[in-house]
């Protein structure tokens, strides 16, 4: 197996298992009623939206055979990924330093 493929197969386990963390904390957060007046939902969902862009090109990626197609959405597989992580650290900076209530 290539290394891209083992890759996206990285990508693909660990961005599944926090779109799956994701949609716990939106649900949790819509049960609860603290969405309101805050931003921790709305960045709670640009991260879920990247992490399912990861998911998808991820996919892709391991089922094709290689070529430059699925190297380049390897590439924006790993960009959401990050993108997404970027996301996590900002949600929780801000919970962290009391920035949302």
């Amino acid at each position: 197996m290539s290394n891209t493929k083992n890759t996206a197969q990285l990508v693909l386990n660990t961005s599944a298992n926090l779109l799956g963390f994701c949609l716990v904390v939106i649900t949790s957060l819509h049960i609860s009623n603290f969405t309101t007046g805050h931003w921790i939902d709305e960045i709670t969902l640009v991260v879920a939206f990247f992490l399912t862009l990861s998911n998808v090109l991820s996919f892709y990626v391991i089922r094709k055979i290689e070529t430059p197609q699925a190297r380049v959405a390897e590439r924006w597989s790993e960009f959401f990924f990050m993108a997404a992580l970027v996301g996590i650290l900002i949600a929780i900076s801000l919970i962290t330093f009391n920035f949302i209530r």
